[in-house]
């Protein structure tokens, strides 16, 4: 059952004080989840004198870094697939679904995706391997045309835009269109390199064909996984210097034709190579905002390292996916450090995982592709049987996302602030910090904090306790308790 949640406001806050009454929690045993509490009429107050706890999270609101553009996941064909059918098979139930995901209103028990990553053409996740020209040799592009994107794709697109009209759309294609490259296929291989500026003005056509359905392209990333090139479904090599020359053209094609707003991101693989993004950068920074992220090698802190190369530049962190079958709690711990938190602290403004719905077996997959081999992907949703679940990566998306949305209806979004923890069990916790600003300057901005406590073992055998921490802000201090899981909550303070 969904239903609407009543968060204090300001103006009562503002005058009872520093307090905490709205908290979400997941717990390890599975006994909360996404669970909201009103702390109400006895919330945790700010106040001096407060003993330090166990664990010491210290907020530091005054070093302010990056805006968040949100969570969320990939609407690939096989996502819109389920989901159009589950509308028509069970459509109060598919409505509530796209409520929990994606409705930001505040008061609601939703996780309020912001973000959805789509497919320009094809992906390992789609019925068959077409591009959005598969006219051999139509270097004007008069063949470009959208009549091989399944219909169910829009028209979920549609739904999910009701829920949220300021949905952020990152669009991008698995691979140009066959006869461009060298295999002369969607799967595998290069783009020639005579093709590069067609490429190009095919990228345009395709924000173009956006726009003409009625959506804006908030970023464009110009190939996914450029140094992926696998013969059984949509990939393509590209090179660094390839990808800086289409990104230099495109950019001038895009602002030339009204479209200056949509920022260009570059790299869009795993954090095992930094040296591509930075080459990208070095070559074409000036047409790209910056560089997005996977988390199927390396490690979280290469965003670092390209952000350290080129501060002003932009991060994403745009896919991950779970794998069916894993541990439950493994994942969230995992999701919560590198990715929900982890990635944030990295500079990330966005943090997607891969499929936003999947059937129980991880399907529908496009024929012969070996993509998501073994158990199979999971989806942050499982739709099967005419209803829905939501996954693990659901969880840990939800709980950050709740703490970046805007407080007011068309206002700021969440900007993460200095956080550290101190204390004789600071290793029990994870913890990220944000503030959201209001529209409003006299109104009291919110404060939240995101904290993983993962202190389930003692010397290796399985023992979940709960951390009793202290949180100071501003002079005053609150005491918390905090359960095996994953905790949001948030206050308000005076501007």
């Amino acid at each position: 059952m969904r239903y609407t949640l009543v968060f204090l406001s300001s103006a009562v806050l503002s005058v009872s004080g520093q307090s905490i009454y709205d908290v979400f929690t997941t717990t390890w045993d599975r006994s909360s989840l996404f669970t909201y509490k009103n702390l109400s009429p006895n919330p945790i107050n700010f106040q001096s004198g407060v003993a330090a706890g166990d664990a010491v999270i210290n907020i530091t609101p005054g070093t302010v870094y990056q805006t968040m553009d949100g969570f969320g996941a990939t609407l690939t064909d096989s996502s819109a697939q389920l989901m159009y059918n589950l509308k028509n098979a069970a459509n109060q139930n598919y409505w509530d679904l796209l409520g929990y995901l994606f409705d930001i209103t505040d008061g609601k028990q939703s996780a309020g995706f912001s973000a959805l990553r789509i497919p320009i053409g094809a992906s390992d996740f789609s019925p068959s391997a077409y591009s959005w020209d598969d006219t051999s040799g139509d270097t004007s592009l008069s063949q470009f045309s959208l009549n091989s994107v399944p219909s169910y794709v829009w028209n979920v697109l549609a739904d999910i835009k009701s829920i949220q009209p300021s949905i952020k759309l990152y669009v991008l294609p698995w691979s140009p269109p066959g006869w461009m490259k060298d295999s002369g296929s969607m799967k595998g291989g290069s783009l020639k390199s005579q093709y590069l500026s067609t490429y190009a003005n095919y990228l345009l056509k395709a924000v173009q064909a956006f726009n003409s359905k009625g959506y804006s392209v908030y970023a464009l990333s110009l190939q996914n996984e450029p140094l992926n090139s696998n013969p059984t479904y949509p990939t393509a090599y590209l090179t660094s210097a390839n990808e800086a020359t289409i990104g230099q053209t495109l950019r001038g094609l895009l602002n030339n034709n009204g479209y200056s707003s949509v920022k260009l991101i570059g790299y869009e693989h795993n954090w095992d190579n930094t040296t591509y993004p930075i080459d990208v950068m070095s070559k074409a920074g000036s047409s790209f905002a910056g560089a997005s992220f996977h988390c199927y090698a390396g490690s979280v802190g290469a965003q670092s390292t390209f952000h350290n190369a080129y501060p002003n530049a932009e991060v994403h962190f745009t896919e991950c996916s779970g794998t069916n079958g894993s541990d439950w709690w493994g994942d969230i711990k995992w999701d919560m450090d590198n990715l929900v938190i982890g990635a944030t602290q990295n500079w990330a403004r966005t943090v997607m995982t891969w499929a936003l719905a999947l059937d129980s077996a991880g399907n529908p997959k496009l024929p012969g592709t070996n993509s998501c081999s073994g158990a199979g992907c999971r989806g942050v949703v499982t739709i099967s049987n005419n209803s829905w679940t939501v996954n693990q990566e659901f969880y840990a998306l939800a709980q950050g996302s709740r703490a970046i949305l805007p407080k007011d209806a068309g206002g700021p979004w969440g900007q993460r602030i200095a956080s550290s923890v101190s204390g004789n069990l600071s290793w029990a916790l994870r913890v990220n910090a944000f503030v959201t600003k209001r529209k409003s300057s006299t109104d009291w901005l919110r404060y939240s904090i995101v904290v993983l406590n993962w202190d389930d073992n003692s010397s290796g055998t399985w023992n979940p306790q709960p951390v009793k921490a202290t949180i100071n802000f501003k002079g005053v201090t609150a005491a918390y308790t905090f359960p095996v899981g994953v905790t949001t909550l948030w206050w308000y303070g005076a501007p």
